[in-house]
């Protein structure tokens, strides 16, 4: 039996395993994707006026991502056990600096004069911040929170290693069973639907500019 048929027998057999996996992959990486924003946008809105405040941020969002991902993991293990926390806890701290980076690029070149133009039909810090700095940064945040969808995407397969949700585990059982007539395939097929769905989430994401970014930024 070839390589092809023994992964489409694979696929077939454990579909329902599969599609149970592919479920909890995607959940644990929007819900990293959603708390990360909201955690970088904060910061963002807080620092970007201060460059000082800015480099700081961004350097120590920079510093979390140069941490191995085994070894953030074996960190969290200590204080959050096995599972679905320290998967997610890593997950958010390594989305983190795509979506912080490009909130505060976002913001820090929104057109003086519209923000002058808010000003003086009488709009005050929030409204400002809420109804024209944001909107006008938010095709820039949206392009870091695509990058940081497809990075943590790949990262949670590492999360086997700590027992986390998703398709990781899938590969890691092929990789220690090979030799085996279905470890190649297992590992494969882990693989596989990791990069199918991490194209999917882009392209929801892609969907979601449309229909939330103006015609008028977006052109």
């Amino acid at each position: 039996m070839g390589i092809l048929d023994a992964l489409w027998s694979f696929v077939v057999n454990r579909r329902e395993q599969l599609l149970v996996d592919s479920y909890l992959h995607v959940s644990a990486v929007v819900q990293s994707l959603l708390l990360a924003t909201v955690i970088a946008v904060l910061v963002g809105i807080a620092v970007y006026r201060s460059p000082l405040g800015s480099a700081a941020a961004t350097a120590t969002a920079g510093a979390i991502l140069t941490v191995p991902s085994f070894a953030l993991l074996g960190l969290l293990i200590p204080f959050l056990g096995l599972g679905v926390a320290p998967t997610i806890v890593a997950l958010v701290l390594y989305a983190l600096l795509p979506i912080l980076r490009n909130t505060v690029l976002g913001l820090s070149t929104v057109d003086p004069a519209a923000v002058d133009a808010a000003r003086g039909v009488g709009m005050g810090r929030w409204q400002l911040l809420t109804r024209i700095e944001l909107p006008l940064a938010w095709p820039s945040i949206l392009t870091g929170m695509r990058v940081s969808a497809q990075m943590i995407m790949g990262i949670l397969a590492l999360a086997a290693y700590a027992k986390g949700p998703g398709l990781g585990n899938l590969i890691f059982s092929g990789l220690a069973r090979l030799g085996s007539p279905n470890a190649v395939p297992q590992a494969l097929t882990g693989t596989i639907l990791i990069v199918v769905l991490a194209l999917a989430l882009d392209g929801v994401l892609v969907l979601l500019g449309r229909f939330t970014i103006s015609r008028g930024i977006r052109d």
